[in-house]
């Protein structure tokens, strides 16, 4: 009952999110009513989610996409863009979702290198190793950014799968690292070591 509980929460908090956009996405912007902004658009007015998570758009510039939904997106553009145009109404549709590609090791059924599409979360990455062990320590699962940049962040799965704390469900970016530790006390040479190692490969990541 437990694990099936636990699924249906997964479940619903995986497909229950608005998906956040992330580079590699192609989108299709279309400002109604101002053909002027629209004929200086590239073809088709496809752009598309810069690596560094910016597109740039006629008379607003650049606009950084991160951690933003379509809506939040849309609603920025349109607040940008009334400073040169009275009450524009934008149209935003992702026509070709990015990947984000993150190491999933530790205590996970199949540990390895995979490419999230759509949405890029905890969750979504432990689903996509196909769900952690019975070894696993939930309170005790690390995310390393790619830039390595502070602490390792602490995640408490059983937070977010039996009390629905959306909070320990973080967002990951290109090159991240989401590691599952064993149960019992963590032991340095088999926990935190591979931690380490992986730690340097990921620096090549976008270089493949």
């Amino acid at each position: 009952t437990l694990l099936l509980t636990g699924f249906l929460m997964f479940s619903s908090l995986v497909f229950s999110s608005e998906y956040i956009m992330c580079p590699g996405d192609q989108l299709e912007i279309v400002v109604i009513g101002n053909e002027d902004i629209n004929t200086t658009a590239p073809a088709t007015n496809k752009y598309f989610v810069r690596p560094d998570g910016k597109l740039s758009f006629p008379l607003i510039g650049e606009i950084d996409t991160t951690g933003l939904t379509v809506s939040q997106f849309t609603n920025m553009m349109q607040i940008k863009l009334g400073e040169y145009i009275v009450q524009p109404h934008v149209t935003v549709n992702i026509t070709q979702l990015g990947t984000t590609r993150v190491y999933v090791l530790g205590e996970v059924k199949k540990p390895g290198l995979y490419e999230l599409v759509k949405s890029h979360n905890v969750l979504d990455a432990i689903g996509i190793a196909e769900g952690y062990t019975k070894d696993a320590a939930k309170k005790k699962v690390f995310l390393i950014h790619k830039d390595h940049k502070g602490e390792p962040l602490q995640i408490n799965l059983n937070d977010l799968l039996k009390k629905g704390d959306t909070s320990q469900n973080y967002t990951l970016v290109e090159g991240d690292l989401l590691y599952l530790t064993s149960n019992g006390r963590i032991d340095f040479a088999r926990d935190i070591l591979p931690i380490i190692s992986v730690a340097y490969m990921i620096n090549d990541i976008n270089e493949d």
